[in-house]
């Protein structure tokens, strides 16, 4: 069975103020003294704040009030051109001597600089070649080092995957040589590679990276690919695709009955293809408003009993890379 729970409560880290890159710009350089204190443990004080919207999965904004925002991230990008010592990304792992222990500069959503430091690295027991990191970024207000995830559930210090390029607050995927993106344990990016669509990877000739940028779509619900996601705290989906990699869910299960769920919607890297209902039960017509021009009236039949109500009239001819079935309102 495929499904996933999206964390209903988060604990993120009380610290403040944005990070310095150690060569970018005006102000102070990061001191020996400072360096040496990366990578401790932290007892940080933490607020509550709701989750299941992320992309990146880290915080919004250094203080609480810009954490509670409905954009922002303290940690959009990291850089490896200059990384001392010389790291480079093979598929999902930082390669390269001295990784663990390695500082390498970063950006936040608005340009500005942010040092991240590299505490661990611990391969994934599904596959070794994806490495999971503890992280932390340096905040010069708080003068502290703290990990820019969000905390899910009782995971109060969540890792980080590796993941080649970059994301926009649109939610686009950008590809970049040497720039690359820590997505944090509870963020859709993170959790896409998780349910099997490692964007590195190919299955049967064919690269998964369409597939990955259509999950992080499907994750939020980011129907109009617009990066503004229409989920609820603790909604669960079913998701399949065509590649053999998750199939629809077929058994009950406490968690999950398939009698009660319905199809949603179907899924390309840019936003829905066709859609039948929304996952937070706002009415269609909210959809079609928001992205006008995008969706038009029209059954489309997709088989096995998925049937859209509305579709785009530019979708490839290729058709949808997933789909995904939820619980009405009705059935939760």
């Amino acid at each position: 069975m495929h499904w996933m729970k999206q964390s209903c409560v988060l604990m993120c880290l009380l610290i403040a103020g944005p990070a310095l890159s150690a060569d970018a710009g005006p102000g102070p350089s990061p001191t020996a003294e400072r360096l040496a204190r990366r990578c401790r443990p932290r007892a940080a004080n933490r607020w509550w704040i709701p989750q299941g919207t992320l992309l990146w999965g880290t915080l919004r904004g250094w203080t609480e009030q810009a954490a509670k925002g409905d954009r922002g991230n303290v940690l959009a990008s990291v850089d490896l051109d200059g990384s001392t010592p010389a790291l480079g990304l093979e598929g999902g792992h930082l390669a390269g001597k001295g990784v663990v222990g390695a500082v390498l500069r970063g950006t936040d959503a608005d340009g500005k600089p942010v040092e991240v430091a590299i505490c661990d690295a611990e391969p994934s027991p599904e596959d070794p070649g994806t490495v999971w990191y503890r992280i932390q970024a340096w905040n010069p207000v708080a003068q502290d080092w703290q990990n820019p995830c969000l905390g899910i559930g009782d995971v109060l210090d969540p890792r980080a995957l590796a993941v080649s390029g970059t994301w926009d607050e649109g939610g686009a995927h950008h590809d970049a040589a040497r720039r690359f993106t820590f997505a944090c344990e509870n963020g859709a990016i993170s959790k896409c590679a998780r349910w099997g669509y490692r964007p590195w990877e190919v299955r049967d000739g064919r690269s998964l990276a369409d597939a990955h940028q259509a999950c992080t779509r499907m994750a939020r619900a980011d129907y109009c690919g617009n990066g503004k996601s229409h989920t609820r705290e603790g909604a669960l989906i079913d998701h399949y695709d065509a590649f053999g990699i998750n199939a629809r869910t077929t058994q009950a299960s406490q968690a999950w009955d398939p009698a009660k769920a319905s199809f949603e919607a179907a899924w390309a890297p840019d936003g829905a293809v066709c859609l039948a209902r929304t996952r937070d039960d706002r009415a269609l017509e909210s959809i079609l408003q928001e992205c006008p021009g995008r969706f038009q009236p029209g059954a489309v039949d997709l088989g096995n009993g998925d049937r859209c109500a509305v579709r785009r009239p530019d979708a490839s001819a290729a058709g949808p890379v997933l789909r995904n079935r939820s619980l009405p309102a009705a059935a939760r």
